[in-house]
Order: C-alpha cells, then sequence, then structure tokens
C-alpha cells in the first residue's frame, strides 16, 4: 500500500516553523554587540578606557589644587613673617624698661599716698625719691617725677599752711583742699603713667625744671 500524502512540516520531525522575527529588524540581522575599544558607543557614551587623558586647562580629579599650592590658613603670614618679641614694646608706652615705667608710678602713686598718709603735707616725698633714684638715668623717669614733684610742693605746702592756721576754721579749708586735690590728681597722674603718658598737672608750679 502507499502512504496518503501528509501536509507540508507534519510528518518531518526536523521541520519547525519559523520563528518570528522583531518587526524592527531584518531575519538575517544579527543582535548588537558592545563596541570595541575606542569606536563610540550607543546613545553617545564612549567606550570603556576610551575617556581622552585630562589636558593642562583642566584641574585634576575632584577640582583641588595640587600639593602645596594652598594659600597660609585665614590669611596668616608664613612660619617666621611675624614680629620678633622686642617688636611689641615690651612695657610700652616710651619706656625702656619695666623700672622706668615702675619708678615714674611711684612718682605719682608715691604722692599720692603720701599726701593721704601725711594729711597733706607730705606728697613730695614719693615723687623727690623717684627722681633721685632714676632721674639721672632716664629721661622719662626725671619728667614723670619733676611734674609730680611740682604739684606735690605747692600743695603740700598749703596743706602746712593749714595746719598752722588750724586754730582757726579757715585753716582746715586749706588741709582739705590740699588732701584731697594731691591725693585724686596724683592717682590720675599715675594712671595716665600706666599708660605711658605724662600727665599734665593742673594748679602746679615750675619750681623745679
Amino acid at each position: 500500500m502507499t502512504e496518503p500524502p501528509r501536509p507540508p512540516g507534519s510528518g518531518d520531525p526536523g521541520n519547525y516553523p519559523p520563528e518570528p522575527t522583531s518587526p524592527g529588524l531584518p531575519p538575517s540581522a544579527e543582535p548588537p554587540t558592545a563596541p570595541l575599544s575606542g569606536a563610540p558607543g550607543l546613545a553617545g557614551y564612549p567606550p570603556a578606557g576610551g575617556y581622552p587623558p585630562p589636558t593642562g586647562d583642566q584641574p585634576p580629579s575632584g577640582g583641588y589644587p595640587p600639593a602645596g599650592g594652598y594659600p597660609p590658613p585665614g590669611g596668616y603670614p608664613p612660619p617666621g613673617g611675624y614680629p620678633t618679641g622686642g617688636a611689641y614694646g615690651g612695657p610700652g608706652g616710651g619706656y625702656a624698661n619695666n623700672e622706668d615705667k615702675t619708678w615714674a608710678l611711684v612718682a605719682h602713686f608715691g604722692g599720692a599716698a603720701g599726701m593721704i598718709i601725711s594729711g597733706g603735707v607730705l606728697g613730695w616725698i614719693g615723687p623727690l625719691v623717684a627722681m633721685l633714684a632714676r632721674g639721672s638715668q632716664s629721661p622719662t623717669v626725671r619728667a614723670h617725677a619733676v611734674a609730680a614733684l611740682n604739684f606735690q610742693l605747692i600743695w603740700s605746702i598749703v596743706g602746712l599752711v593749714g595746719w598752722v592756721l588750724s586754730c582757726i576754721l579757715i585753716g582746715f579749708i586749706g588741709v582739705a583742699a590740699a588732701l584731697i586735690l594731691g591725693a585724686v590728681f596724683g592717682i590720675i597722674a599715675g594712671i595716665k603713667a600706666n599708660e605711658g603718658q605724662l600727665y599734665r598737672y593742673p594748679l602746679s608750679a615750675s619750681f623745679i625744671k
């Protein structure tokens, strides 16, 4: 007997219907592969390892300057650029050293203390001691001592006269004036001397040059 004819492809186990293809690709097109090194990739991205080396106009990675290119922090001068210790003036105020400043303060504060302790008659002792001890070695100390001595001398005389006339009430007015003015202006002059200024005493006389 003869076998009846079969439909095409139904009896041959190796004949399968063709697989459907994508609408945008021809049947013979191959799937895309990764581009070779140096060739442009998909969507305009360069391939791995294909970036050009940075040029001289571009900063290094991260945008930081190279090592050693930073300015000093906070605008401070470099090491060694600060003035030395002597440039700050030491005792300051025109004094050559701390000893001169100490004797200038003795002249003014000593005069005020002498007026308070003695009741207005011995304010000249402190300035006189300062002038004799340091005045010949330091013109600055001598200037302070002479200014204080001239002022305290005149008001010590007023105080002494006031004590002599204490038998009448007007004498106590002179003592009080000498005591208060000698102490107050002596303290003010001492504060100015501590700041490096030579105080001009009011109501003074130039007995000593």
